[in-house]
């Protein structure tokens, strides 16, 4: 289908961008990397008659080291994120997980602004952003600030974005040296949503689990943090009782949609998996 007629706007800063989002209010929608809005609007299932592109603001884009902290631009896309010596030196989980998103086309399109912002409970990089407790910089009307991962996500596709507000960086403390790390996944095809996945950050000591954080993508109506499965492995050296009881404590808090990719019950045990071959497969790869 076409979509219906807008008006299109390319600011060329932040303020610019902000100050068009506040003047338009709800009619308005910033435009990243378009493959959730664009399809929408070809449904007809969205219908804004603003598009405010955030292509031409150079200030969003690119990736810094600062201190401890990666800091990503919001209009990074992911084909730059695995470009990224920065990345793949230090935050390896974060190129691994980028390589599962979708196909080369979408990942050269695709922003990880987009990928965090819109609250879509299938995408990859949500949750593991909580897992490696990852903050968000905010800018709107009334100035800049700062929102947890982990508090930013309140229903599907409902964010703690306020109006006029958008998404400008992404800033990541950098894990521990020789951290293990794994982001397993399970999806019927090249493309698709994830039927399941969690992934997980720890640090070994003396063969036992020294720290740990999971987290889980498309088994909620957000990204969620397994804080209970995290606590199971912690001093252990992940025998099978305890990646049966993390797993049991994963699922416990997951509560998918039934819908194509199978029932509840099949999804629930999928994502139960995908914990435990993220877990045996973050402590093989930590130093």
């Amino acid at each position: 289908m076409i979509p219906g007629s807008f008006s299109y706007h390319r600011p060329a800063s932040v303020g610019d961008a902000v100050k068009l989002l506040s003047d338009l209010g709800e009619d308005a929608r910033p435009l990243a990397g378009g493959h959730s809005l664009v399809p929408m609007m070809k449904l007809r299932l969205a219908t804004p008659a603003h598009l405010v592109d955030l292509h031409g603001i150079a200030a969003l884009k690119g990736i810094s080291r600062n201190g401890n902290n990666l800091v990503i631009g919001a209009m990074t896309t992911q084909h730059e994120l695995l470009a990224s010596d920065e990345v793949a030196k230090s935050m390896p989980i974060l190129h691994e997980a980028a390589l599962l998103i979708a196909d080369p086309q979408v990942r050269y399109r695709g922003t990880i602004g987009g990928n965090v912002a819109n609250g879509d409970p299938g995408n990859d990089i949500p949750a593991l952003m909580m897992t490696l407790g990852a903050s968000y910089r905010l800018e709107g009307p009334g100035g800049a600030r700062d929102v947890a991962a982990a508090d930013f996500y309140q229903g599907a596709y409902f964010t703690a974005l306020e109006p006029g507000e958008i998404l400008t960086s992404v800033s990541v403390p950098v894990p521990a040296a020789g951290h293990g790390y794994a982001y397993e996944k399970l999806k019927r095809k090249v493309g698709d949503y994830a039927t399941a996945a969690a992934a997980v950050v720890l640090t070994m000591s003396g063969g036992k689990v020294a720290t740990c954080a999971i987290g889980l993508t498309n088994v909620h109506e957000t990204p969620l943090l397994a804080i209970d499965a995290a606590k199971a492995v912690i001093g252990t050296s992940l025998d099978a009782a305890t990646l049966k009881k993390a797993a049991a404590a994963a699922e416990a808090i997951m509560a998918p949609a039934a819908d194509a990719r199978g029932p509840v019950e099949y999804r629930k045990h999928v994502g139960g998996i995908m914990v435990t071959r993220a877990l045996q497969r973050a402590a093989a790869v930590a130093k």
